[in-house]
């Protein structure tokens, strides 16, 4: 019984250290949103690629902002790689451990991009719907058993909602950037995956079973 207790505890208490990372994420975004509104150039910042660090270094060095202490400038660094952000009830709590099994950055850090694979009983979280699909659809460089795949969720891009991914509208190549670049980006709606569509010049609507190994070596510019 103790053990039972001791085990329902330490879930309990994980749940809440993911839930606290994405919450600190959040508010550092939104804090990132006040202060380039006010003290930077957007049209000079860079693109939303890389890790938290390395956009800080970026930042600084585009002399897009006045002044801002390395704080500030980190700030502005969660702005840039996640956007507007917005507290969902619903969304993935990624441990702030887990790392991308495809490129090895922390997931935590992009609330906005995160994704998960529960592959027998184990998550394995992603900073992006195309590492997802890397490790979905390229058995050679991922091998496991694609049977065993018990659930697939993405982040709606504008609300934060986790969604199955299946039954996700994705906006593949708009001129919005992940942490890994070029992205398809994934909605709950049609509607709302129309709208980004148009307003970020993206190259085609698609559902996850039209997602394509050529699309996704595509979007790391590498014809087939």
């Amino acid at each position: 019984m103790k053990k039972i207790i001791f085990i329902v505890l330490l879930c309990l208490v994980s749940l809440y250290a993911a839930e606290s990372s994405t919450i600190k994420v959040i508010k550092l975004a939104q804090k990132g949103e006040r202060i380039a509104k006010v003290m930077c150039d957007k049209d000079k910042l860079p693109k939303a690629t890389g890790t938290i660090e390395e956009l800080t270094e970026k930042i600084k060095s585009s002399k897009a902002c006045s002044p801002l202490s390395q704080s500030k400038l980190k700030a502005v660094a969660y702005y840039v790689s996640n956007g507007s952000m917005k507290r969902g009830s619903h969304h993935i709590h990624v441990p702030d451990e887990a790392k991308c099994p495809v490129c090895g950055m922390f997931v935590a850090k992009y609330p906005k991009w995160a994704a998960v694979m529960e592959v027998d009983g184990e998550k394995r979280y992603f900073d992006g719907v195309k590492d997802m699909m890397k490790y979905y659809i390229f058995d050679g460089d991922f091998p496991y058993d694609r049977s065993r795949i018990a659930k697939i969720t993405v982040s709606d891009y504008y609300t934060l909602e986790a969604i199955p991914a299946e039954e996700a509208f994705y906006v593949l190549d708009p001129d919005v950037y992940g942490p890994m670049g070029h992205e398809l980006v994934p909605f709950k709606s049609k509607e709302s995956a129309k709208i980004f569509m148009s307003e970020h010049h993206g190259k085609a609507l698609v559902g996850f079973d039209e997602i394509t190994d050529t699309m996704v070596m595509a979007l790391d510019g590498i014809e087939q």
